[in-house]
């Protein structure tokens, strides 16, 4: 038997029980904002959620990086980690059609060092230029005994992003129907999500800083920062937007949450894009079987497109040099196939 997600200490399927209860009991807070300015006009469970203000709808999400920051640490670099904390961000804002606009970041320490500050800032910078947001403010705090890491350099960060989208050019899936073409987007490599399998799959028994392939370490391949879809996607939807009737964030628990744009429908791919050779050593270290890589990484594919105009958005993911290709289309089965991997996931 292989490795899972579970076995390197998170279960999903109590993971999701665990947000479940939580979203549903928050909604209670939704009714504050009833006939007021900022009211709720959509359930949790999206990628980003949203509040009416006048004829526009204000949206918010938060995310961080998880143990990507342990690489991190393994490798004593910091300048890059703060790239993933705003693309977690700024690609789940998109995903409702909002463009981002700021963030405010967390960030704890175990205990203070200017060498790790004046780099994670740097990648804020270069975080924040990529996916033209401000970043008007944040909390720092020094958390010695909650906080622990290598050295004495753990750290947390995560961030909230706000955006905004006129009311009716939201993007919610309602539109997806049967036919519609799936583009997936490339990744850069794992993006921030499934690092504990990563780690227990490939730093067991080796070190960051040893060569996994191509001259390249195992911690420069982990440390590759995810990729910002913002500018691209912003494109399209200026160019296309009647024809996108989905934007899906392919962060965790990988390909199975399709069914956050739509449950009534099937995600049928037929050809996935090239797999990056970091999920093949991963995959190989750790005896991990397809079900649980699709599952759990984005395995090449970092971000959807749901689209009856596919042509289109091709052409502009080319001209931001990015790989993209039809990799299926929507069906009717109510299940997320994959054909090629043999691996069918209920919605």
């Amino acid at each position: 038997m292989g490795e899972t997600y579970s076995n390197a200490g998170v279960d999903l399927v109590k993971e999701h029980k665990t947000i479940k209860t939580l979203t549903t009991n928050l909604q209670e807070t939704f009714k504050n904002r009833d006939g007021k300015i900022g009211e709720v006009v959509a359930s949790t469970g999206h990628f980003a959620n949203y509040v009416k203000i006048g004829d526009k709808l204000f949206v918010l999400c938060t995310d961080g990086v998880g143990t990507k920051v342990l690489v991190a640490q393994m490798m004593d670099k910091y300048d890059t980690i703060a790239i993933d904390m705003i693309a977690m961000n700024v690609n789940d804002i998109i995903c409702v059609g909002a463009e981002p606009i700021a963030l405010v970041d967390y960030l704890a320490f175990e205990s203070q060092n200017q060498d790790v500050s004046e780099q994670i800032s740097k990648g804020l910078i270069d975080g924040a230029k990529k996916s033209g947001i401000a970043i008007i403010g944040g909390e720092t705090a020094i958390l010695n005994g909650v906080i622990t890491g290598i050295d004495k350099k753990g750290f947390d960060l995560a961030g909230t992003c706000f955006g905004i989208v006129d009311e009716d050019k939201a993007i919610t899936g309602e539109k997806i129907v049967v036919g519609d073409y799936i583009v997936g987007l490339a990744s850069s490599g794992l993006h921030s999500n499934g690092y504990s399998l990563a780690r227990r799959a490939l730093l067991t028994d080796k070190k960051a800083d040893e060569i996994i392939y191509d001259d390249k370490t195992i911690g420069e391949e982990l440390l590759i920062p995810t990729e910002i879809y913002v500018k691209p996607v912003l494109e399209m939807l200026e160019k296309n937007h009647d024809s996108i009737h989905g934007l899906y964030n392919i962060t965790g628990s990988g390909f199975m949450k399709f069914n956050r744009l739509k449950n009534d429908i099937g995600f049928h791919i037929t050809k996935i894009l090239p797999i990056p050779k970091i999920f093949q050593a991963i995959q190989e270290k750790g005896d991990i079987t397809d079900y649980e890589m699709f599952k759990t990484f984005n395995m090449g594919m970092g971000f959807v497109v749901i689209t009856d105009n596919p042509d289109s958005i091709l052409e502009i993911a080319k001209s931001f040099e990015i790989n993209a290709q039809v990799v299926g289309r929507i069906d009717d089965s109510r299940k997320i196939k994959i054909d090629e991997k043999n691996i069918v996931y209920d919605m």
